[in-house]
């Protein structure tokens, strides 16, 4: 029997669980708690307006990040985070079939630290355990979230969706995004579970292009950030022209000019936010000036008695998480070093 997605999708169930999700590191918001305090009206509201097709997001709040390059952030309202886990919940698991496997962004049991791994492992391949040459090709989308094509995107997954009602919501999710003036029609929003899902559906597209038609072998993508490497520069340059044109003819997309390039593998490669040698890695210099920043004025604020000392650990979790894949024993200890000090002074 053919299931029918969108009863699914507006289940009762789904929608708690939708909500479970939505809240995850965040039960301590007050929207979080004004919400939960009603859940069961709250939801039961949400699924109607679906049902009813009467469903319209909250205008997105958007505002700007520097860390260090400027980024506009777009911030959906809790109950519209709430309907996108719902569709995600439905949707993802249909679409993550087709992924590659070495599509490595917003998926589980993938994440950064696995593409990192697979990258060393495809520099031995290449290199013949760094004995003979390795050349990478490491490329970035220009402008990728901001003009997304949605007609496109809707062409790409009225492939495996056929339900109407389901198209008929990620349209309405899609259009609450407006780049510049009103325009419509292109771009999804950074900060979206949705946009982050889409992304992977809109460049599975360049996956298939580059394994099953270059037939490119060592290729990794996390989000718009690829690389390809090989031993021949020639066959390299050859995959970038390829590459450019199949997105241009057919996403609507093009390779950033400047942040593409053939790089021979000697000494480094940037990459996800590291500098990856043969046998190590090293944070980016712009990462740990931009995180020093950051330590520095939560540091401030932690001294001023504005937050606890539980709190300020928490919110460094997530970059000493990330700075132990490289090569920072020594600045993550003193950096503890200094906290811990900091503490019993304040005790």
């Amino acid at each position: 029997m053919q299931r029918d997605l969108w009863q699914e999708l507006c289940s009762y169930k789904n929608l708690i669980l939708a909500f479970r999700k939505a809240r995850k590191h965040k039960t301590t918001k007050d929207y979080v708690i004004e919400f939960g305090n009603n859940l069961e009206n709250n939801l039961l509201l949400l699924r109607s307006e679906l049902l009813l097709h009467s469903y319209n997001p909250i205008p997105l709040k958007t505002f700007i990040v520097r860390d260090p390059k400027t980024r506009k952030i777009s911030k959906s309202d809790f109950r519209d985070r709430i309907i996108h886990h719902a569709l995600c919940n439905i949707i993802e698991p249909i679409f993550e079939k087709l992924f590659i496997y070495d599509s490595y962004a917003n998926r589980k049991g993938k994440g950064a630290l696995k593409a990192l791994q697979r990258f060393d492992y495809f520099k031995k391949k290449v290199s013949k355990n760094n004995t003979r040459n390795c050349i990478v090709l490491k490329c970035d989308i220009k402008h990728y979230f901001e003009i997304v094509d949605h007609k496109i995107l809707l062409e790409i997954i009225r492939k495996k969706i056929r339900d109407d009602k389901i198209i008929w919501l990620i349209k309405i999710i899609l259009q609450n995004h407006k780049i510049g003036r009103g325009r419509g029609g292109f771009g999804m929003p950074l900060g979206n579970l949705t946009s982050q899902f889409f992304a992977n559906v809109y460049l599975n597209e360049l996956d298939y292009f580059v394994k099953y038609e270059l037939r490119a072998k060592y290729y990794i993508r996390y989000v718009d950030d690829f690389a390809i490497l090989h031993q021949n520069h020639q066959i390299l340059e050859k995959y970038k022209d390829e590459v450019n044109k199949f997105l241009i003819g057919h996403l609507r997309i093009e390779l950033h000019p400047g942040k593409s390039k053939i790089i021979r593998f000697v000494r480094s490669v940037n990459l996800l936010g590291y500098r990856v040698f043969y046998y190590h890695r090293l944070l980016r210099k712009s990462n740990k000036r931009k995180f020093e920043r950051n330590f520095k004025e939560k540091l401030r604020i932690f001294e001023q008695k504005e937050l606890s000392y539980a709190d300020f650990m928490s919110s460094l979790q997530g970059w000493l998480g990330y700075a132990m894949w490289a090569n920072t024993y020594k600045l993550r200890n003193n950096l503890i070093k200094q906290i811990v000090e900091k503490n019993q002074i304040k005790d």
